[in-house]
């Protein structure tokens, strides 16, 4: 059983509620967006960090996290990249790495908007946690966090604070 703390577009902030809520995890995958070096080795000396870069990360950022990651946590296949889109509507390169890889779970970030949907098309659960930072057009702070038991995604719980 792991325990996932799963959050997207900090650019470059914290809240330290949200480390609060990530202190049962045992690891912090973050979707994108980070904002600064500074606050990938701050959630990374926290927890094991499993992160991609976004679209406002700069060089640095993108020399240490790709673009698009995919790895096994438990039994689930798991797909993190930063602009995705949602099911019916991926963006383009998401749906051809979505077809290619076949993941049981699709992460994104980017619209600053929370939704966790069950794909049937392509057997997966796609999660975008919304925005965990202060910069954006949201007025909410959000993250997930959830349990990987086995081929099993369940316990999904919100973090939802007012900027």
């Amino acid at each position: 059983m792991t325990r996932i703390g799963l959050l997207s577009d900090t650019h470059s902030s914290i809240n330290p509620r949200i480390l609060d809520f990530f202190s049962i995890c045992d690891e912090i995958w973050h979707a994108g967006d980070i904002g600064n070096v500074e606050t990938a080795d701050n959630l990374a000396a926290f927890k094991l960090l499993k992160a991609v870069y976004g679209n406002i990360d700069g060089t640095e950022l993108r020399k240490s996290y790709p673009k698009n990651l995919v790895f096994n946590c438990e039994g689930v296949k798991v797909l993190i990249t930063h602009i995705g889109g949602y099911p019916g509507r991926y963006e383009k390169e998401a749906r051809q790495m979505i077809e290619l890889e076949k993941p049981g779970l699709f992460i994104c970030g980017h619209s600053h908007i929370l939704k966790v949907l069950y794909d049937k098309k392509y057997e997966l659960l796609h999660i975008n946690p919304g925005a965990a930072g202060n910069s954006g057009f949201h007025h909410v702070i959000t993250c997930v966090r959830f349990v990987i038991d086995g081929k099993d995604i369940r316990d999904l719980e919100v973090f939802e604070k007012q900027r």
